[in-house]
């Protein structure tokens, strides 16, 4: 395992937590979070996150060779960074999350949740973005925060872009679907996740990347995901994405199937991928006498989960745009 990843399961911090190379400063801000500062004068500023939930570990595994290189000194950086691995006890553990979810706490709705350690990461990773936003002034921003969905999907690799009044920015658009991403999937009110967090609070190009399914340390097939990691490592470098690859279907979410009482169930099966598409008129949950029902001539699913606290979602509902 790389440095960084095998110090931040270690837990607590490295005995040196700054330093500098041939590219720029860097600091160990707490456990798995690390800010750079390129000697070159940069007008973009990008957060890379992973690990939000313990359990998806292939966007962890690509990353971490990268951020060892530029440690090192290796890699050019055309970006001032922010790189964090967002829930190191739950990483550790291979566990989503060891007390609640903690891409549902984001924006203040921690305090809504019993305090636990992954309330007091919420709170902390709010005041530490906020301290890297804020110590630069780039007209450029961007977060990726990369994860991997519970359940197969019929699109491997899509994007969720949090709910802006304002539309996206052409060349943020242009490199997710360079960077392999077959789908992105936008939505149409606020939401508790860290991607969110960031596009409403610090007009950052913001989205959550699903990279295939989650998995253990050691059982990803990473070359699925080549395409990423290069289009990724371009980014970071400050270069052009070359090759040819289809546009990115888009979906809109028309609805949220929320779990509200233990008498909930869903109408899919446990083999249920992402993006299987239901007609008109069927039923996809019963909560007590509410049903949910598909309101459009087709809706697709994505992340079924029957399982889910209560007053969470099982569900988004999409169509095609």
């Amino acid at each position: 395992m790389e440095y960084f990843l095998t110090q931040t399961l270690a837990g607590g911090m490295p005995p040196v937590t700054s330093g500098s190379n041939i590219n720029g400063t860097w600091q160990w801000w707490d456990e798995g979070i690390l800010t750079f500062t390129p000697k070159q004068k940069s007008d973009q500023a990008l957060l890379l996150s992973a690990g939000i939930h313990g359990n998806e570990t292939a966007p962890v595994e690509l990353l971490m060779p990268w951020v060892d290189d530029l440690l090192a000194g290796k890699v050019p950086v055309a970006w001032r960074l922010m790189i964090v691995l967002g829930n190191p006890a739950a990483l550790a553990a291979q566990k989503r999350y060891l007390h609640s979810d903690l891409n549902r706490m984001f924006g203040g709705r921690w305090q809504a949740f019993p305090d636990s350690s992954e309330t007091q990461r919420a709170l902390l990773l709010e005041q530490l973005v906020t301290r890297f936003w804020e110590q630069g002034q780039e007209s450029r921003r961007w977060h990726l925060d990369m994860h991997t969905a519970i359940r197969e999907s019929w699109h491997p690799r899509f994007g969720v872009l949090p709910f802006r009044e304002s539309p996206y920015e052409s060349d943020f658009l242009e490199w997710l679907g360079a960077a392999g991403l077959e789908a992105l999937v936008f939505h149409q009110q606020p939401a508790g996740t860290f991607s969110h967090f960031t596009s409403e609070h610090f007009n950052a190009s913001s989205c959550t990347l699903e990279l295939g399914k989650a998995r253990r340390f050691g059982e990803n097939s990473l070359e699925d995901f080549s395409t990423t990691k290069d289009a990724l490592y371009a980014l970071l470098a400050g270069v052009a994405v070359t090759g040819t690859h289809a546009p990115p279907r888009y979906y809109r979410v028309t609805q949220q199937i929320i779990r509200t009482s233990d008498n909930f169930i869903l109408h899919m099966s446990d083999d249920t991928q992402n993006f299987t598409a239901f007609a008109r008129g069927t039923c996809l949950a019963q909560d007590g006498k509410e049903q949910s029902v598909v309101q459009k001539e087709t809706e697709y699913v994505l992340f079924p989960n029957p399982h889910v606290a209560l007053g969470l979602r099982a569900g988004l509902m999409l169509e095609i745009i």
